[in-house]
């Protein structure tokens, strides 16, 4: 094939002129393994690997002790782990490529291990019954602490000071994780949020501090730095129950996002087949395109084909392609030769080490091998 398909076109984001529309999505890969959960030499090498993607979009990273949930996630929060993302980066810079960090905070999809036993934070005291992973193995989540007005207040200023800490570390941007179950999709839900005060009923109210925390990272970096992540149609995963005001929620909350001009919006299509659930969509590109006014990514099992489709339709502007970049570190090179891909191997996705994490071949030294 050539460049000449719609996944390697070039696409101007924010203030950077990216190569082409082949974006790496987010994906924990748990290769912290060290006391301060920071970044280290493997983890430059991993995402240099991938610098031929439009734009790398890191793992999420807590920004605080509070935020995390799963083992050997990587930190955006001490100057230790400031450090160790600065090799990352310039890693990624000098092979010409681009990178955001995801902010994280994962709210009730944890466990008190994680926080010499005292509970994880809420909007409220309701148990996602799911499983954590923490360092004794999986674990059933408990009932959460629901959060105080002034650790909403303290939560909000650690989105910031993670913002400030990645413009520190040499980032190009952040992306707001505000998707898949976690703290800030648990506010929006009204299954997982009952809260009576400013933060909780109404549709507005439960949106409220999605829009707090990207004003606050506003105060630290150009809003054009900044990505937001959703996922709408998500249900009976991490914990999350649609209810009849979920499409609305979303609806409301795309709607205002254009107040801003953001680096992007990053929508998920459905993790699962919702076509016989009233309460979602089933196409959330179709569905969202014609509302948000930017730069609109899409992610979630697609493929060469499908990529360059959706973006043909004008229905997305790039795509963010998850476990094709674990085992093709190049991926959009061999969308250009139209080459074999590579199989992952899912064993090794969240296991410490080099293998399956370094050790998958670029496409030239698969032909030369």
């Amino acid at each position: 094939m050539s460049k000449n398909q719609a996944l390697l076109k070039p696409i101007t984001v924010g203030n950077l002129n990216l190569s082409n529309r082949v974006w790496m999505a987010p994906m924990t890969r748990s290769r912290a393994a060290n006391p301060e959960n920071k970044p280290f030499e493997i983890h430059a090498e991993y995402y240099k690997q991938r610098a031929s993607s439009g734009l790398i979009i890191t793992e999420g990273s807590q920004i605080s002790k509070r935020g995390v949930g799963y083992i050997n996630t990587p930190g955006i929060y001490s100057q230790e782990q400031i450090e160790g993302w600065k090799e990352v980066t310039k890693a990624v810079h000098e092979e010409n490529g681009h990178i955001f960090i995801q902010l994280w905070h994962v709210g009730r999809i944890s466990h008190p291990d994680f926080h010499n036993g005292d509970l994880p934070l809420a909007p409220s005291a309701i148990n996602p019954n799911v499983k954590s992973y923490t360092p004794e193995g999986f674990k059933e989540t408990v009932t959460p602490k629901a959060m105080s007005l002034e650790e909403i207040k303290q939560t909000i200023e650690d989105f910031k000071n993670g913002a400030k800490n990645a413009m520190e570390a040499g980032f190009d941007g952040i992306e707001i994780h505000s998707s898949n179950g976690y703290l800030l999709h648990q506010f929006f839900n009204g299954t997982s949020n009952v809260r009576t005060d400013e933060y909780g009923g109404s549709i507005e109210n439960r949106a409220k501090i999605l829009f707090e925390v990207i004003n606050a990272i506003k105060e630290v970096m150009p809003e054009n730095k900044i990505g937001v992540r959703l996922n709408p149609s998500l249900n009976g995963v991490f914990g999350m129950k649609a209810d009849e005001e979920t499409i609305p929620t979303f609806d409301y909350i795309i709607n205002k996002l254009n107040e801003y001009d953001l680096a992007y919006l990053h929508l998920s299509e459905p993790f699962t087949d919702v076509s016989d659930n009233p309460y979602l969509e089933s196409h959330i590109a179709k569905r969202y395109r014609p509302i948000y006014k930017g730069t609109l990514v899409i992610n979630n099992q697609f493929d060469q084909e499908k990529g360059n489709k959706i973006i043909e339709e004008g229905l997305a502007d790039a795509v963010a392609f998850g476990k094709l970049y674990i085992s093709n570190p190049d991926l959009p090179v061999r969308f250009e030769n139209n080459a074999q891909l590579a199989e992952w191997d899912q064993n090794t996705f969240y296991t410490p080490g080099e293998k399956g994490y370094t050790d998958y071949p670029l496409l030239e030294e698969s032909i030369v091998g």
